[in-house]
């Protein structure tokens, strides 16, 4: 009899990095993934991700996969150019080579390679066995029991003549909720919710960016352009497809801006583009400064946009454990996006539980045991990237005069992160002194 019997609930990135992880180490265990999407390219993926060498990476070479993510990399994406509202750099990173760690790229904490969400995914499910993914099941309702394999999933699935139907499934030793910011999971283990972050977003897509906005593609240089002002942060980034993706993230204290106050529908100025391109031209003016390349980026925007707002969960937030259900990657320790360490912190956490799983062996109360474990472990580890993320975002968007009021701080706060622990206050406080003194001198 296959043992563990475990379900994961969500096909993104670190619900498939476990599944994979899982179908190699323990072949014994019997795993489903239940996805709410019809299929992997059901719809967007959003943009590009930068997987960490000691978080993202080393969950793709355990997994087996490094030669096909190489297929898909791009070093040449570790580009980077943080400036002011006037493309005034104050940070730049240049690509390293391909592959080469001990050669590494200008970001702290080692090399950064770009893929896209969509290929990441694909590249994720293609290495699982054929049935592993159930696709097009929405888990609607989680009815807790007694012993873990009495707790039973109620999904949502499409039928083939466009309605839809209820199924159950239960008996599983281990459900782990990989769904995401408003997991329905969490919802069984804590009362506590994602909060507003005060930043919402408004993205484009420039199709063919080399072609039809060739003065904004020059100045990508195949990577990203995040520019800062007070309250607002543009991200220009190059995607695999040869298009470029914009965003305008803006604090604000209204968290649904793009639905209707009265009846909480959409919006529909939000979603169209030639209106939502006008808002947002309208937020970043020539005349306060912002750069004609960044005005040019969003006049050549095609095709769809799409608003939202961010959201968190608290840091140090954790829940009691309870047998039979665990959380992993947004479902978790949610954060902004303010500092890239999202999906690598949620597939160190996919590496971490399986490696509980093994452990465990055949033993019911072994792997209860190791799952509490991991928990533990987990929210120790992610309170450090999540207070990271917080005080990026209160710097870049909540104090006055950003980016070089606050750049000092941001560098130091990362430079402390990433230095060895005994070191990490001196270091934290020369960047922070190097960086104020070289502002005040140069200008």
């Amino acid at each position: 009899m296959p043992f563990p019997k475990i379900a994961i609930i969500g096909a993104g990135p670190v619900g498939t990095t476990l599944a994979r992880l899982l179908h190699l180490q323990c072949p014994s265990a019997e795993v489903t993934i239940f996805e709410g999407d019809a299929s992997p390219d059901y719809r967007s993926q959003g943009g590009t991700l930068d997987l960490h060498t000691a978080t993202g990476l080393a969950a793709l070479k355990e997994a087996g996969l490094w030669g096909e993510f190489m297929r898909h990399a791009r070093y040449d994406g570790e580009f980077l150019l943080m400036t002011d509202r006037a493309l005034r750099p104050f940070y730049r990173v240049d690509p390293s080579p391909p592959g080469q760690e001990k050669k590494k790229g200008g970001h702290l904490g080692g090399q950064r390679p770009e893929i896209d969400r969509s290929a990441l995914r694909r590249m994720l499910v293609e290495s699982l066995p054929g049935g592993m993914v159930r696709w097009g099941h929405r888990l609607g309702e989680v009815r807790p029991g007694g012993e873990p394999r009495e707790h039973e999933l109620v999904f949502t699935v499409a039928t083939t003549d466009g309605k839809t139907t209820t199924t159950t499934a239960s008996g599983f030793d281990l459900i782990v909720g990989a769904d995401g910011a408003w997991s329905k999971i969490r919802s069984v283990l804590t009362p506590v919710k994602p909060k507003f972050s005060g930043v919402s977003n408004q993205s484009f897509d420039i199709p063919d960016a080399e072609r039809t906005a060739p003065s904004v593609y020059r100045a990508v240089n195949r990577g990203s352009i995040f520019s800062h002002a007070d309250g607002v942060k543009t991200n220009l980034q190059q995607m695999g497809d040869g298009s470029i993706k914009v965003a305008v993230n803006f604090r604000t204290d209204d968290e649904s801006w793009f639905r209707d106050g009265d009846s909480g529908d959409e919006d529909p100025d939000a979603w169209d583009l030639e209106r939502a391109k006008a808002a947002m031209l309208a937020r970043l003016r020539g005349e306060d400064g912002w750069h004609p390349i960044i005005r040019e980026a969003i006049t050549l925007c095609r095709g769809r946009t799409v608003p939202s707002s961010l959201y968190m969960l608290p840091v140090g937030f954790s829940h009691a454990h309870r047998a039979g259900l665990t959380l992993v990657g947004d479902a978790a320790h949610l954060m902004t996006p303010f500092a890239g360490e999202g999906v690598n912190v949620g597939m160190e956490d996919a590496r971490a539980l399986a490696r509980a799983v093994v452990r465990a062996g055949e033993d019911l109360g072994g792997l209860d045991r190791e799952v509490a474990r991991f928990e533990g472990d987990m929210y120790g580890r992610c309170e450090r990237f999540a207070a990271l993320t917080e005080s990026m975002l209160r710097g870049f968007f909540f104090t006055e005069g950003c980016p070089w009021s606050v750049w000092p701080t941001i560098a130091a706060a990362q430079a402390r992160f990433h230095a060895p622990w005994f070191l990490g206050p001196v270091v934290g406080w020369l960047t922070w002194g190097y960086l104020t003194v070289q502002r005040l001198v140069f200008g």
